[in-house]
């Protein structure tokens, strides 16, 4: 079976992260996505990592990550060559992604209302940090720029820590995501055509509901409260014989589960722990009572028992750790590519997550080199051998 996307095409104007995960999710799910990058110096990414030598290559870690299945042309769009291409590209294409400054691409002329009477069934996707207008429109963003005013950074931690950025680009995953789910959708449209405005500020705050929700409809402001879980108890992050242990016995029956094989059963009748209410507000007394018998025995000795008997529970793990267990390794969630051109050696990647008809949909070409498809894009579209030097030469591509 084809993959959902098959047969649509979709230019990637975009730099660093926010913008190629929205297409590396459509490169997964069957786009044919052609990255389109400056001459010269490509995205960005291909310059950050943590692999120096990587980075000086143009084929930095951060690069790699999200651009595998995609074909890489360089293109000049100030020059007026440039521009002439890149509408003929414009021409075969489904969907336009770019996450310039608002106003970049309008004094390029080549926005959304430039296009729009040429191409009416184009989908263009602008993302940006706090949207398209309002009084904003023009701040520079990055992801920790978006953690910090979106109110994230602040209920990040605890008393002790907040405000405190959370440790991966959260705000530019999240904006790239639900920039893929609204492309997603406005191809489903009849007739297609739209112009889609994705805020980064926006799209953090929406995945905030709850703690947005009990500021907005219950009057609570929100606050940094670390591992506990301030919906129950107990519910957060206990000490263990080694590392830690999250455990939500968030249901009343799953705490009783717990303090009975915790020999703990005697708490159950306790005053201070009798209700949810009670229990939530002495969490940190009844906290140092599990503990106490906790930290007589391993998280994943506790993580396999309690499992068993129905209350939820699982040792804190690391990024290593997590990706070595069978859970992730056997579910197709990592893919291998071998001695990838300009890497020259062979690189695992993560896909995206998702699985159709119980397979984890892939590509199947690695990050491309900067410029890698120049010649078979630009010939696709009428461009001699001849010119193709000639534009290459005056550094139109």
């Amino acid at each position: 079976m084809p993959k959902p996307l098959h047969g649509i095409r979709v230019l990637d104007l975009t730099n660093v992260l926010a913008g190629p995960f929205c297409c590396h999710h459509l490169a997964h799910l069957g786009a044919e996505v052609i990255k389109v990058e400056a001459v010269g110096r490509g995205d960005l990414a291909r310059q950050l990592g943590a692999d120096p030598d990587l980075s000086e290559r143009h084929m930095g870690v951060s690069f790699l990550a999200q651009n595998a299945g995609k074909k890489s042309v360089t293109l000049n769009l100030k020059h007026p060559k440039g521009k002439a291409l890149f509408l003929r590209l414009v021409d075969t294409a489904d969907v336009l992604v770019e996450n310039f400054r608002p106003g970049v691409m309008a004094r390029l002329g080549l926005d959304h209302e430039s296009l729009r009477d040429a191409h009416p069934r184009l989908i263009y996707c602008a993302i940006s940090g706090f949207g398209q207008d309002g009084p904003w429109v023009h701040r520079p963003a990055y992801d920790q720029i978006i953690q910090g005013a979106s109110g994230a950074m602040s209920i990040t931690g605890d008393k002790d820590t907040a405000p405190l950025r959370a440790g991966y680009p959260v705000a530019d995953t999240v904006g790239g995501l639900t920039a893929a789910f609204a492309i997603a959708a406005a191809l489903n449209a009849n007739p297609r055509g739209t112009f889609i405005d994705i805020s980064m500020l926006e799209s953090t705050l929406a995945t905030m509901g709850w703690v947005v929700s009990n500021y907005l409809v219950a009057g609570v402001e929100p606050s940094a409260n670390g591992n506990e879980n301030v919906t129950s108890a107990p519910s957060g992050t206990f000490d263990t014989a080694d590392t830690p242990i999250n455990i939500a016995a968030n249901k009343n029956e799953q705490w009783v589960l717990l303090a009975n094989h915790l020999n703990l059963g005697h708490l159950c009748d306790h005053p201070d722990y009798k209700t949810r209410e009670d229990r939530k507000r002495n969490r940190l007394a009844l906290k140092r009572d599990l503990e106490a018998v906790l930290k007589h025995r391993p998280a994943r000795d506790w993580e396999t028992e309690l499992t068993a008997i129905g209350v939820p529970a699982g040792a804190v793990l690391s990024v290593p750790a997590i990706l070595e267990t069978p859970q992730v390794r056997d579910r197709g969630f990592l893919t291998t590519f071998a001695d990838v051109p300009g890497v020259d050696r062979d690189v695992q990647l993560a896909t995206t997550g998702i699985k159709l008809d119980a397979k984890a949909p892939g590509v199947d070409t690695p990050p491309p080199r900067l410029g890698e498809h120049n010649a078979e894009i630009w010939t696709s579209l009428g461009v001699s051998e001849a010119d193709l030097k000639t534009l290459k030469q005056d550094g139109v591509i």
